[in-house]
């Protein structure tokens, strides 16, 4: 596959101050990597290797990582009599990022009509800074190409955070269901593919979120097409959520985890 990727990278990620207090939240690690590195690597392995960042918040440290990360993944030689300094790669990533400063304050939709001259007229994949899943991108780009829509939606039915109890009259538990759905209730789960058309769905202002009228402009027209995900999908809006992908990362069984 072929096309640019989009990753709104920008927001304050206030719901998990713990961390992002100090550092934006794409770049709180798991396993030892910024949960970036973690969408982008899943993202390449579909062959997808250009990536727009669209920054914000304390965006000057992501450009840093990625300025630093050939020496970050290298392995560094110092010879200190003749101070000559070698690095050798261990990995090189066959990756092209354009990292653009969308402003402080800006909202989803502001940001991403900031990068219309670097998308082009190819059709190209958005998603956000913050999530990780199975989603087979292939599959969803397949589904977008068929169904001839502005916009492809990933939908999910995210694990509840608690059990489901069940009762009888007296009060007595009489089911118990471990990590239930929430309700059967589909939700965005923020894998996008879109089509240039959907700038024009855009108004140019800066507060404009685009979950909200660009996307509601979109379905009122039938311009939505949906692809339905059932495999794993996580967020990671709280702390909790960052310490259940650490685990997951740390069990060896990341569905995300698609490179070797």
């Amino acid at each position: 596959m072929k096309g640019k990727v989009v990753i709104l990278a920008g927001g304050f990620g206030t719901r998990i101050s713990e961390y992002s207090n100090v550092i934006p939240k794409p770049m709180i690690e798991i396993g030892n990597m910024p949960i970036l590195w973690h969408i982008m690597k899943y993202y390449s392995s579909f062959g997808l290797k250009e990536f727009v960042i669209l920054l914000g918040y304390k965006g000057n440290y992501i450009r840093e990582y990625f300025l630093d990360y050939r020496y970050r993944s290298s392995v560094l030689s110092i010879d200190f009599k003749s101070n000559e300094v070698s690095m050798k790669n261990r990995v090189i990533e066959d990756w092209k990022v354009h990292l653009v400063d969308t402003g402080l304050h800006t909202m989803t939709g502001g940001r991403i009509n900031k990068v219309k001259e670097i998308v082009g007229e190819d059709d190209f994949f958005l998603t956000y800074g913050d999530g990780l899943s199975d989603v087979n991108i292939e599959k969803t780009y397949d589904s977008h190409k068929s169904s001839g829509k502005c916009l492809t939606m990933t939908a999910v039915k995210p694990s509840g955070r608690f059990g489901r109890l069940s009762f009888d009259d007296a009060g007595n538990v009489t089911h118990f269901l471990e990590k239930a759905k929430k309700d059967e209730s589909w939700i965005n789960g923020g894998f996008f593919i879109c089509s240039p058309k959907v700038f024009d769905y855009l108004s140019g202002e800066e507060n404009e979120i685009f979950e909200q009228a660009p996307l509601m402009d979109m379905a009122s027209s039938h311009q939505i097409n949906c692809y339905k995900h059932n495999g794993f999908w996580q967020c990671m809006d709280t702390l909790s959520d960052k310490n259940k992908l650490e685990d997951i990362w740390k069990s060896g069984e990341a569905a995300w985890k698609t490179w070797s």
